[in-house]
């Protein structure tokens, strides 16, 4: 892991724990990447409890309880799905917080309206309403996807520092 990532995973790390929270993912186009990042980071254990990596749209709807008429009203990748995707990973979990992710990393899958690197975000903590962000990345899938992992664990240590 590269130092970036290390020295992000080891930031949320101490944020969470120092507040006694444990955090659950819920991941599609990152494949489990945020997941891997956190528990590459010794201690980890005491502050992650789980990730759900949710590629499809059946699966957002069987393990984290997404609603298929979210899906089809939004798309797989919105804030109204990421959003869902956080609610049904805190009522899973055994966390107190909860980041999801949902994307096109490309090289094919975009359209007109959500280009290849748009990637939605969601956040939230136990009892209150999820937060959401659409962010748009430039570069190769490896790259969006790196990208998107970063920013998803800058924004969780924002939010919730």
């Amino acid at each position: 892991m590269d130092a970036q990532l290390e020295t992000l995973s080891r930031l949320v790390g101490d944020h969470l724990a120092a507040r006694g929270w444990r955090l659950a993912t819920a991941e599609s186009c990152t494949g489990g990447w945020v997941a891997e990042v956190v528990t590459a980071t010794a201690g980890s254990s005491g502050w992650f409890d789980c990730g759900f990596i949710t590629y499809s749209n059946d699966a957002k709807c069987a393990l984290l309880g997404v609603s298929p008429m979210t899906l089809a009203r939004h798309g797989a990748v919105s804030e109204p799905t990421t959003a869902a995707m956080v609610r049904g990973t805190l009522e899973r979990a055994e966390a107190d917080l909860a980041l999801s992710i949902s994307g096109i990393a490309g090289p094919g899958g975009g359209s007109a309206d959500k280009p290849v690197g748009t990637v939605c975000f969601g956040w939230g903590r136990t009892g209150e309403s999820p937060q959401t962000a659409t962010c748009r990345f430039d570069g190769d899938r490896e790259s969006v996807r790196r990208q998107a992992v970063v920013f998803a664990l800058t924004e969780l240590i924002r939010r919730y520092a």
